[in-house]
């Protein structure tokens, strides 16, 4: 209903009893709790997004750092990173060679020259596990199998690597991975 005032035009009650700051009230009454209630939301989700980082633990495993002095000539020795082993080997000139000369191989089930999977010649550092289903080959160890190519054999399925780390036979399907790694001057490996 419509009211008329005393010079006789109409008024909708907005006046200083309730108008239009009734109006701002209500909206403030519905808002509040809404935003309340986001805020209480954000704050009881937080915790499950926060544990979605990684622990201190895996943090700390994902660089690792070697010190590749000591080891010798044709000497291997495995680091873990990322829990994962990490064939480490200082090849030999006779090696290096050999992989060289293997780039041309008609053999190679993923192609790939040796230059592309080493920073420095005389280093190779892959992840020693197979391509085919994750087992860890053989040829690490002093005395083991290491297939017809000098590099890693798995005794699993018969995949077999060369002193490249490339897959020349078997079910693999790929080479082993060459990780991200820097090799300092001073000869520190940092792989990751």
């Amino acid at each position: 209903m419509t009211k008329t005032g005393s010079n006789g035009a109409a008024s909708n009650g907005a006046g200083k009893d309730g108008g239009t700051e009734g109006i701002r009230r209500r909206d403030f009454i519905h808002i509040a709790p809404v935003a309340f209630a986001g805020t209480g939301a954000a704050v009881a989700v937080w915790p499950l997004i926060d544990s979605m980082n990684p622990s201190a633990d895996v943090v700390a495993q994902a660089t690792i750092e070697v010190d590749l002095q000591p080891i010798e000539p044709g000497q291997r020795i495995t680091v873990s990173w990322r829990e994962q082993p990490v064939f480490i080997v200082r090849r030999t000139a006779e090696e290096i060679a050999r992989a060289k000369a293997d780039d041309a191989s008609s053999g190679l089930i993923d192609p790939e020259t040796d230059a592309a999977r080493v920073q420095r010649p005389e280093w190779l550092v892959v992840v020693g596990v197979c391509t085919h289903l994750g087992c860890i080959p053989l040829g690490q160890g002093v005395g083991e199998n290491r297939g017809r190519y000098g590099g890693w054999f798995c005794p699993c399925h018969g995949s077999i690597y060369d002193n490249s780390g490339r897959v020349r036979k078997g079910p693999a399907p790929k080479n082993l991975v060459v990780p991200q790694y820097v090799i300092s001057d001073d000869l520190k490996l940092s792989i990751g």
